[in-house]
């Protein structure tokens, strides 16, 4: 079965003289999908991009923990691995070359996962591993992922 997903991005750095320089204008834009809150982004920090706006790499690399979270409450759920918070600090790892092009290289994932107690820790944790088999965005990234994951309980 064909999934269709689809955005609509708008340039906003339009500064009056268009791309007349490579200094004239700004790296920002807005995902304006209808329907939804509007996300202002903008370059990478390193390469003249407002810090305070997430740029490309912010969104892949948080696309892919949030994938793998929702996949993680589906099957730990199915597991009757009982969690009542989750909240992940994934880390991205790039290289740039001597040409300026990048790459991610690798990302690891490091929820820290809030499970009812007396769940078993060790089901809870093999979890993780099944996931990049189903989720949609890490089956699609061509790095390897790794994970870290931290359990409490309550």
């Amino acid at each position: 079965m064909e999934h269709k997903y689809s955005s609509h991005i708008v340039w906003t750095g339009n500064r009056g003289k268009g791309t007349a320089g490579y200094r004239a204008f700004d790296r920002t834009w807005n995902i304006a999908i209808p329907g939804k809150e509007i996300v202002q982004c903008s370059n990478d920090p390193l390469l003249g991009g407002d810090p305070g706006k997430m740029n490309p790499e912010d969104l892949l690399i948080s696309a892919l923990s949030a994938c793998h979270m929702l996949w993680y409450l589906h099957l730990a759920s199915d597991a009757g691995i009982v969690v009542g918070a989750y909240e992940d600090s994934p880390v991205g790892i790039g290289e740039v070359s001597q040409g300026g092009a990048g790459r991610f290289t690798a990302a690891i994932l490091r929820p820290r996962i809030t499970v009812q107690a007396g769940a078993d820790i060790e089901v809870a944790t093999a979890i993780h591993q099944r996931i990049h088999e189903v989720c949609f965005v890490a089956r699609s990234v061509n790095f390897p992922i790794s994970y870290e994951p931290e359990f409490l309980s309550v």
